[in-house]
């Protein structure tokens, strides 16, 4: 099949397409002939020798799929050949061919598009996991999301305004991003290349601060971030762009009963995400299935455009997901 490799770590130039072995899915597994996949933050960090991919997964790139499926395992019941499915994988989307646990695959409605389907999994599931099922954010509740341009934010904002419509959300983006992200709908829009969001959180909600923020940035916003938060306020923390390292002050934390959470959902077990993906199949795709819910898609691009897609993302002037084609 052809795949992606990575021939060493470094920029995107080490992206090469290659032919290289069809995975053999295990009794547990299925092998999905891939429609389309994307590109995800990790997949940069990976390809930079920074975040390998957990033990016995493929060391491919991706982390998320749409398809076909061509091949059962033999423990596997519920699925047949040719099912449309997209899938949360823990590495090898970037290839023809690829193989996923049954348990972390959702059916796809019948008129979902492949390149939509490919932007679920890993984006979706992300915000789900950490804004619902971590710290449960509710109705009449305030939450900060930075980066509004990227996946995991245009995710997590049609995810609040869909599930907790009388929530309010407010989003940090860079200036050129201001319009589309007020476009989709958002209560809020902070340009943090010209404004301090620690005072305009205070401004916008009457200097009470937000109950849930959702942040891959790290250790540079982690200081702000602590005073944007409402008493009782939790920070969850999905990424490090900016470091890993930074000083807390317990005893305000104290004081403000506030909780700081680090997630992560690649490294976390197989039979974890299967129950996480179950949640999230009952209660949200339900709405793409209505169309309430669609990804937001910046670009298509052909599966050998790999590196100009990792630059596209790293010069970080996308809206929403990039997607590669791959049949």
């Amino acid at each position: 099949m052809r795949a992606i490799v990575i021939d060493g770590f470094g920029t995107a130039d080490v992206l090469k397409l290659k032919t290289v072995e069809r995975p053999t899915p295990n009794s547990d597994q299925v092998l999905i002939q891939v429609a389309a996949t994307s590109v995800n933050r990790p997949d940069i960090v990976q390809r930079e020798g920074n975040y390998p991919p957990p033990i016995g997964e493929s060391t491919i790139l991706g982390l998320e799929v749409a398809g076909t499926i061509v091949e059962l395992g033999k423990n596997v019941a519920g699925y047949n050949l040719g099912d449309r499915v997209a899938a949360l994988i823990g590495g090898g989307g970037y290839a023809e061919f690829a193989s996923a646990y049954a348990t972390h695959l959702i059916r796809l409605p019948e008129k979902l598009p492949f390149q939509e389907a490919a932007c679920i999994c890993e984006t979706y599931i992300t915000a789900y996991l950490n804004l619902f099922r971590g710290v449960r954010f509710q109705d009449g509740e305030t939450v900060l999301l930075h980066g509004g341009g990227g996946g995991v934010n245009t995710a997590a904002i049609q995810l609040c305004k869909t599930l907790v419509p009388n929530s309010r959300v407010i989003v940090t983006a860079s200036s050129r991003k201001i319009e589309f992200v007020r476009g989709l709908g958002v209560d809020s829009v902070i340009d943090y290349q010209n404004q301090d969001f620690t005072e305009e959180v205070k401004r916008i909600t009457g200097e009470l601060g937000v109950n849930v923020i959702l942040d891959h940035i790290g250790a540079s916003y982690f200081k702000s971030n602590m005073k944007s938060l409402a008493i009782g306020g939790t920070l969850i923390i999905i990424g490090v762009m900016s470091g890993a390292r930074c000083e807390l002050n317990l005893a305000s934390m104290m004081v403000r009963r506030q909780r700081v959470v680090g997630s992560v959902l690649r490294s976390r077990s197989v039979d974890e995400k299967s129950v996480i993906i179950d949640d999230f199949a009952d209660t949200v795709m339900p709405f793409f299935k209505m169309k309430e819910i669609a990804p937001v898609i910046d670009r298509t691009m052909l599966l050998e455009e790999a590196s100009d897609a990792h630059r596209v993302m790293e010069a970080s002037n996308h809206c929403g997901k990039i997607v590669l084609q791959v049949a």
